[in-house]
């Protein structure tokens, strides 16, 4: 997707993350090297044209909380759960 040379930064770090996992906006910010660039982080990864294929779902909040998704966060945690679904106890 086009985007700045910052955003394309992002995006392409979005794309380490693995599927079921998650990462906070800080420690993603950390991972490109500013700590202080957590607004700009979190601008770009809004920004990202294409939601499934570039998962920006699995950026979430320091505290664990779900923050920000142009799909609607209702959606977002849908695609973590379906990532992640609980596992099933066994009665045995």
């Amino acid at each position: 997707p086009k985007g700045t040379e910052f955003q394309q930064k992002v995006w392409q770090e979005l794309l380490t993350i693995p599927f079921g996992k998650t990462i906070s906006y800080l420690d993603l910010s950390k991972k490109l090297g500013d700590v202080k660039a957590i607004r700009a982080v979190a601008s770009a990864n809004g920004k990202n044209p294409l939601w499934i294929v570039v998962p920006c779902h699995r950026v979430i909040g320091t505290d664990g909380s779900l923050t920000g998704y142009a799909g609607g966060l209702w959606r977002k945690k849908w695609l973590l759960e379906h990532e992640n679904p609980s596992l099933q106890q066994s009665l045995f």
